[in-house]
């Protein structure tokens, strides 16, 4: 039986890969290359290294050994991810562990940058605004330092989700237990409007935010104490029955030092209570504020259903960090090709579009090098390719 001998090709033209990597191309020319610390050289470069994590979220197989069996059994990973001489289980493992996150860091940052100055603004006339929530990842018991509860091992991720522009900006990594509202300080700058459910209420941080140029729109509940100071004009037919300047809390010890803004409005039969320091808005625009806050709501069920980021890896805080890191590039990327290539929001549909764009590329360039005009044509009938 005759052997057929296919002519070579090369993965490096898959078009479709590049315009999706090249944002990651260009920040990582101006971050400084990480070069091993110990006597023994890296089996793979950092670079690399995100390059497998970045193609684990967008492929999503089902674990760590089946990431590593596709970076050396996929033609189109093991020639256009992995490193030249392969990659190890034992390494990948390590690298997970020990790595510096530092680097991703970085990275993440450099790709906000890039998002924002190529997003479009929205809400440009209520400030810069960031959704403030956590969520709970499920750990195996094993990872003794993600304590929760008896029996039960749970690390949160608390996240500041830009409104303005509809991207992840900061996140932090706690043990399940810890206290969401001591993370605030770290997910919201100077100049920013924090919107925050009621588990955030704390008359403390209020005057603390007031005084450092925090802005805030937060929940609370409905049985605080309320101490009236001046009542403002409401608006005739509003769904805000209520705009006044107060402070809050029943005694000296819990009570808020600076005044601040109350309104409450009702939504069907749901009534709401929002405590704010932003006196320059409407009522009714402090309501349309707190609305958005439902948008970091919508990015955690998109994230975790569609990039596969709560399957954990490492049972390690390091190895976490650096798992939710590379999601986080991953999804930054994704917002970026969409906005590149479509001048659209990230979609699942797009998602899927680009992996049967990957598995198409990479058949017509293994079967068809040398004829365009076969590939053209047969493009449109490729849809079967993995999704």
């Amino acid at each position: 039986m005759c052997r057929t001998n296919w002519p070579h090709f090369s993965f490096k033209n898959n078009k479709t890969y590049s315009a999706f990597r090249e944002p990651l191309t260009q920040v990582l020319a101006d971050i400084p290359k990480k070069e091993s610390e110990g006597n023994r050289p890296y089996q793979m470069t950092m670079e690399q290294f995100l390059d497998i994590l970045t193609y684990y979220h967008i492929i999503h197989p089902e674990s760590g050994r089946h990431l590593i069996q596709e970076l050396e059994q996929d033609s189109f990973a093991r020639t256009m991810i992995a490193p030249i001489d392969g990659i190890q289980k034992s390494a990948f493992f390590e690298a997970m562990h020990s790595r510096d996150y530092e680097f991703l860091v970085k990275v993440f940052n450099a790709l906000c940058l890039r998002a924002i100055s190529v997003l479009p603004k929205e809400y440009s006339d209520l400030g810069d605004l960031v959704a403030i929530d956590g969520t709970l990842i499920d750990m195996v018991f094993s990872a003794a330092w993600a304590d929760y509860r008896k029996n039960s091992k749970k690390a949160k991720a608390h996240f500041g989700f830009n409104v303005t522009h509809s991207i992840p900006s900061r996140f932090t990594l706690t043990t399940g237990k810890a206290d969401e509202r001591k993370e605030v300080k770290h997910l919201v700058s100077k100049g920013q409007t924090a919107i925050t459910d009621r588990y955030y209420q704390c008359h403390a941080n209020f005057d603390l935010w007031q005084s450092e140029g925090i802005h805030f729109v937060c929940r609370i509940r409905e049985n605080t104490t309320k101490i009236i100071i001046r009542e403002n004009p409401l608006t005739p037919d509003s769904s805000v029955f209520y705009d006044a300047i107060v402070t809050l809390g029943s005694t000296k010890d819990n009570s808020t030092q600076i005044p601040l803004r109350l309104i409450s409005y009702l939504v069907g039969l749901k009534t709401y209570w929002i405590a704010t320091d932003r006196f320059d808005l409407s009522a009714e625009q402090i309501a349309q504020i707190y609305l958005l806050r439902w948008k970091i709501e919508v990015f955690f069920g998109w994230w975790k259903r569609h990039l596969n980021v709560y399957h954990v890896l490492a049972r390690s805080y390091h190895g976490l960090m650096i798992q939710i890191l590379a999601g986080l590039i991953t999804f930054l990327l994704l917002t970026l090709y969409c906005r590149n290539s479509f001048q659209e929001k990230v979609s699942i549909r797009r998602v899927r579009e680009l992996r049967i764009a990957i598995s198409n590329d990479v058949y017509l360039s293994r079967f068809f090098p040398f004829s365009p005009l076969i590939r053209i044509s047969l493009a449109p009938s490729l849809s079967y390719a993995k999704t």
